[in-house]
């Protein structure tokens, strides 16, 4: 991790793939994570941690399945969200998709302890070192 400050312009132009978390810095046991996303990433679960998102540019869905149904909550830029643990949700991105800040344990995988069959837009990861 770097002892500088890091521009998240900057981290958010040094990759292209969508879908691919690269982890900005790490706080305690934490990961701070920026991805570009665009259209739908997968059904999912993350069954003991909380998954936080920050829109920095674009738009970003999440769709939940609660006890009460299901609902969508809309992101504008600059909003941010937190899904429960236990709570299957499915993010998304219109067209012209969105940059996103996320910040979860190190070593949370992107799909979840349970999940939908992966489809090859969506990168099962833990994170990528950012590369700048």
């Amino acid at each position: 991790m770097s002892s500088e400050p890091i521009p998240l312009g900057r981290a958010l132009a040094s990759f292209d793939a969508l879908w691919s978390p690269r982890i900005v810095t790490r706080v305690n046991d934490y990961d701070v994570r920026v991805a570009k996303v665009e259209g739908e990433h997968i059904w999912h679960v993350h069954d003991d941690t909380d998954e936080f998102f920050l829109v920095l540019d674009g738009e970003l869905h999440i769709s939940l399945r609660e006890p009460d149904g299901e609902r969508t909550v809309l992101l504008p830029q600059g909003s941010v969200f937190t899904v429960p643990r236990g709570t299957e949700h499915r993010p998304y991105a219109p067209a012209g998709g969105a940059a996103i800040l996320m910040f979860e344990p190190t070593g949370t995988p992107t799909v979840g302890d349970r999940h939908d069959e992966i489809p090859d837009h969506v990168d099962a990861t833990t994170g990528h070192a950012l590369d700048t």
